[in-house]
């Protein structure tokens, strides 16, 4: 057994995995998973630079999973950044706050090798299940970008494309500052599509429509799964290895695009970091489905942390 840590730092969140992986057995015994919503991808879509103030929170982050990954002893620690970090021309800043904190230089990795982390993460314990159909295709929502891999006990494809929870959000639902609430049917079918286009490109990599079993990661994923189980508070067992059919998705996307702040924020399930990107990601998630004829979702609480962690075993 060896004891590593894992930390992904996406658009919207940054998240810890401390775990004693064993090679042998393929056992992750996981020690401790934590997520923080630092939102480092904050204008990055505009601007094309980190903001100070997203950096800072980032960083706030970062000393708090030193602290962790001091008191349980972690041999080796891997950091991974990904969509708004290869977005941004200042992000030798965002480096140098990293190493200074954690000791570790951030590895910012390209899109395909992003996939295929989370690919490993998803399905390294689907092995051997005989009511789940392959090839799988999973699909990693994040918040500035999304990825698409298809394989069965190893990639075949894959692709990254530049939509995300966060990026359709600035793009298309911000107004003077404020998130429209609702959106409208205009700011609707702006997101639609870009996704639509976003797809095509996916496909030309991605044959997506040759997936039998859809695996979905990813906060905007288990976020409308625990929405659509009705879940009085956030159950990360209930939702891992979810089957959430095509209807119930489509019932979720449709509340939360005719939803208020106020009345995403009142939900038990929904983090305070997602309530105003949710409705985007959502819809990132119904496109997919329509798109590749997937009649349900499985949902994965395991992703490119995982991946991540098993890379360092």
């Amino acid at each position: 057994m060896k004891r590593v840590a894992a930390i992904d730092c996406g658009t919207n969140s940054i998240r810890l995995l401390v775990a004693d992986a064993d090679p042998a057995t393929g056992e992750l015994k996981e020690l401790d998973r934590r997520m923080q919503i630092v939102r480092l991808g904050q204008g990055v879509d505009r601007t094309g630079r980190l903001a100070p103030e997203a950096l800072e929170r980032t960083f706030a982050a970062c000393r708090d999973y030193a602290a962790v990954i001091k008191e349980l002893g972690a041999e080796q620690v891997r950091f991974v950044a990904t969509s708004a970090s290869r977005d941004a021309e200042n992000r030798e800043d965002f480096v140098r706050g990293v190493l200074d904190i954690l000791g570790v230089e951030p590895e910012v990795i390209t899109g395909d090798q992003e996939a295929e982390f989370s690919f490993t993460g998803a399905t390294k314990e689907l092995t051997g299940r005989t009511d789940l159909a392959q090839p799988y295709l999973v699909v990693d929502i994040g918040g500035g970008s999304t990825e698409f891999v298809l394989g069965s006990d190893s990639v075949r494809a894959a692709r990254s494309v530049d939509i995300g929870c966060v990026r359709m959000t600035e793009r298309h639902l911000l107004r003077d500052g404020e998130v429209s609430d609702p959106p409208s049917a205009e700011q609707i079918a702006a997101i639609r599509a870009d996704v639509d286009a976003a797809l095509d490109h996916a496909e030309e990599a991605v044959p997506l429509a040759e997936a039998a079993t859809l695996v979905g990661l990813a906060g905007s994923v288990t976020t409308v799964a625990a929405l659509a189980l009705d879940l009085d508070h956030y159950d990360s067992q209930a939702i891992h290895h979810a089957r959430i059919p095509l209807a119930g998705v489509q019932e979720i996307t449709a509340r939360l695009l005719a939803s208020t702040h106020a009345e995403r924020a009142a939900s038990p399930v929904m983090h305070p970091g997602r309530v105003d990107v949710i409705a985007a990601g959502a819809l990132v998630l119904l496109a997919i489905m329509e798109r590749t004829g997937a009649t349900e979702v499985v949902v994965s609480e395991h992703d490119i942390l995982d991946g991540i962690a098993w890379s360092l075993a």
